[in-house]
């Protein structure tokens, strides 16, 4: 047998998808109706009166008070208030935590870009509205009109009409659909923009399910069908094994992207130890019209398919996947009170007026005047005589007046239940409208969460759907979001812009082995969100909370955390500048963590603050320096003043030992004329006395003018010291760097101080010693002082 041609595989491949989609369709056809109708029952006006009930009021006033259209608002408006994300957490639960919040990022960042929250909104509405709704994921390059760029980008995209429009195989059982193995989704084109694009006549794909009864007039479209099929994909992955022992697996689609990589392998060493046959779950995709496939797009990014369902209220009954909304169960209610309400307007346009009966001889004449009456309010109305059977004229007045129609008992009664019975299908949102002024934030809260528990279980599978959406989106940037250094923009929690580089060489600082950052290929996580009953503003709720601890705390430092965290949490238009600096306030406090750009910062500003000098620590050095040479000078001074004082003292020895050798001198040629030795010795003795008492008066005079300026210099320091005291109670953050300055100061203003006193001491105390003269062979040889040696 030959092998297949690809127009003969194509086609089996289009004939297998139809009769696949005959059989989902069939199956699902009454349910997905029925969500069709509730849809409409609720958004469209007049739609309440669809199907056999406008025949019984046909030529009849129908009126709409649509209160299930206001309860599915507010369910809209809780979720809208509420977003539901994604948080990647590693598998592990600790490791890889920087690329999972990288994932985070890069997730918000393809919500923000492709406007997610439309595709989020109306897939919820439906579910809320019909019982189901779903969006899709695609991938799609970053600028289509640059042919250089490959670079691409996951985005979100709505699907219309999901109920009529998605269909999954009927043996998925799971809410998410994981377990899928096709998926159909229709879409609508109209034909001249059909026949502009695949230029032939169309084929509309085969849809059964619509209902536009009330629609006057609809537009004239081709329906085509997306064909997802998972496919089991065989591999041949190939071990190589690196000089140091290291194990690398490699697929063939690596060789095919980089034809370089295996020459590369074996120069560098490794070496091929075996290859690995495995199978791979991919999915294929097709567009089809009714007849042929228009377009075969291959394998898409990802492994599962990228539509993604969600269901208002779901159950599997009788092996049919079974699903509503918040309107199917109000809807007899709805009815029952437009009818009631439509008998009551065609009571009340009867007239209230009572109106007299004539017969036709009385007004016969007077019908114009009649008819004005109500208009021209006439002073008085005439009427004719009546002819008796005697033939006579007898004068008679109305036979009757016409009653005002009344309101049934029974239908007075069946309002009020009605409106009871609707109160509680749609939930008693009645309760936070009449919420008083003066109610505590407490009981709003409490009011508020038991109205949010009857509408939870929209937000909860509506969280299941962006879970799945998570999962799928990872699987798909696995392979998209691979390209070496490519810079994409990521989206913080703040709701900040960042720049994220991907696949990144580092080196490990621990080991010094070379790594990858941020390699979204390797990034494998469970996917987690959080969902739960709201307020109308949680946000508000914590500022109240944390309001309400600030009143029971007095520590400065636990109020000003508080506060941060407060104004952190504030709603407001113009709050974001603020909101940062009230960021960075708690990470230097150590209350948040920071993330990798905020962590860098950190480094490089403590690095700048270590490598600037400490203006105060320079400021303690000079003062500490300064006094030190002061008290250096001072000790060179008083050492000054010594030598002086020796010196002195050696200049009277001179002049004393000169004195008695020029009167030897003087003696020795001639023979004097007998003098009175005692007496030249004692007045010699005098003169002796009054140069030293003189010397000392001098030398003590200069001690104390050095001893006055030193004290002048100690009161100098002491002020400075007591200056630096005050500074340093001031300079909380310098206190242990100046109070280290300041002892060395005072340690060294106490060491001048003790040795410049006891230098004094000495100078003085040798001074003040009582002296005496010394003679050997007549002659005073030398001055001693009493009690030295």
């Amino acid at each position: 047998m030959g092998r297949e041609t690809r127009e003969a595989r194509l086609q089996r491949i289009h004939s297998d998808a139809i009769a696949e989609f005959d059989g989902i369709q069939s199956a699902m056809k009454d349910e997905r109706q029925q969500c069709l109708e509730d849809r409409r029952f609720y958004s469209i006006a007049g739609a309440q009166w669809e199907g056999n009930l406008s025949e019984q009021y046909a030529n009849r006033p129908r009126f709409e008070v649509n209160k299930v259209a206001l309860s599915v608002m507010r369910i809209i408006s809780e979720y809208r208030n509420n977003r539901v994300t994604v948080d990647f957490i590693p598998k592990d639960g600790s490791t890889n935590v920087k690329l999972a919040d990288t994932c985070d990022e890069l997730y918000r960042a393809d919500e923000q870009d492709s406007q997610a929250d439309e595709a989020y909104d109306n897939a919820f509405e439906e579910a809320v509205g019909g019982g189901f709704g779903a969006w899709r994921l695609s991938n799609q390059y970053e600028d289509e009109g640059d042919p250089e760029n490959e670079k691409q980008r996951i985005v979100f995209q709505p699907i219309f009409d999901a109920d009529t429009s998605v269909f999954f195989d009927l043996n998925a059982k799971r809410q998410d659909k994981k377990d899928a193995e096709c998926c159909f989704v229709l879409i609508s084109m109209t034909r001249a923009a059909y026949m502009a694009t695949f230029d032939d006549d169309p084929a509309s794909w085969p849809k059964t399910i619509q209902f536009v009864q009330f629609d006057w007039v609809t537009p004239d479209v081709v329906y085509l069908a997306e064909y997802y099929e998972k496919e089991q994909v065989s591999e041949t992955l190939r071990i190589f094994r690196s000089l140091d022992g290291e194990e690398t697996k490699y697929t063939e689609a690596d060789f095919e992207d980089d034809p370089d990589l295996e020459q590369m392998l074996l120069s560098t060493g490794s070496v091929e130890v075996r290859q690995r046959k495995i199978k791979r779950q991919r999915v294929h995709k097709y567009l089809m019209n009714g007849q042929r496939v228009l377009e075969d797009y291959g394998l898409i990014a990802g492994s599962e398919i990228p539509i993604i369902p969600v269901y208002g209220k779901r159950w599997f009954i009788d092996n049919i996947e079974r699903c509503q909304g918040h309107v199917r169960l109000a809807k007899d209610a709805q009815r029952l009170k437009n009818m009631q309400l439509t008998k009551l307007g065609e009571i009340s346009a009867y007239s209230t007026v009572q109106k007299p009966i004539f017969t036709p001889e009385q007004v016969a004449g007077h019908e114009v005047l009649w008819a004005e009456d109500n208009v021209k309010r006439y002073p008085y109305l005439l009427v004719n005589p009546v002819t008796n059977a005697d033939g006579g004229e007898q004068p008679m007045g109305a036979l009757d007046y016409t009653r005002a129609p009344e309101i049934p008992p029974a239908m007075a009664a069946l309002l009020q239940i009605t409106e009871t019975d609707m109160q509680e299908i749609l939930g008693n949102q009645q309760q936070a409208e009449i919420m008083q002024p003066n109610m505590s934030g407490k009981a709003v809260e409490l009011i508020q969460n038991k109205l949010d528990m009857q509408t939870f279980i929209y937000l909860s599978n509506f969280a299941k759907a962006v879970k799945r959406c998570g999962e799928v989106w990872l699987s798909m940037a696995r392979e998209i979001y691979v390209e070496p250094n490519r810079k994409m923009k990521a989206i913080q929690t703040t709701g900040e812009p960042r720049t994220v580089e991907l696949a990144r060489p580092m080196v490990n600082k621990e080991t010094g082995a070379i790594e990858t950052d941020n390699d979204i290929a390797d990034a494998k996580f469970d996917v987690a969100v959080d969902v739960g009953p709201s307020t109308t503003s949680r946000r508000a709720a914590v500022v109240r909370a944390i309001t309400g601890m600030m009143q029971i705390t007095q520590d400065p430092e636990t109020l000003q955390i508080l506060g941060a965290q407060a104004m952190m949490n504030m709603e407001g238009e113009g709050l974001s500048e603020m909101q940062q600096y009230f960021r960075k306030k708690l990470l230097k406090l150590g209350v948040l963590e920071p993330n990798e750009e905020e962590a860098a910062a950190m480094a490089e500003e403590l690095q700048a603050m270590q490598d600037q000098p400490d203006p105060q620590k320079e400021l303690s050095d000079a003062l500490a320096n300064e006094a030190r040479a002061k008290a250096s000078l001072a000790m060179a001074n008083t050492e000054k003043s010594l030598a002086q004082a020796e010196e002195s003292r050696a200049n009277t020895i001179v002049k004393l030992t000169s004195v008695g050798m020029d009167e030897d001198a003087a003696a020795s040629p001639q023979a004097p004329p007998p003098r009175d030795e005692k007496a030249e010795l004692e007045l010699e003795a005098l003169r002796l006395e009054n140069r030293m008492r003189k010397n000392k008066a001098d030398a003590t005079d200069t001690q104390i003018e050095q001893l006055r300026a030193e004290r002048v210099t100690n009161d100098t320091m002491v002020q400075a010291s007591e200056a630096m005291q005050q500074a340093v109670i001031g300079l909380s953050e310098s206190v242990s760097v100046i109070g280290n300055a300041v002892g060395q100061m005072s340690e060294a203003v106490g060491q001048f101080a003790q040795v410049t006193s006891q230098n004094a001491d000495k100078a003085i105390a040798a001074l003040s010693r009582p002296k005496r003269v010394v003679r050997e062979k007549g002659r005073i040889s030398r001055i001693e002082t009493e009690g030295s040696e």
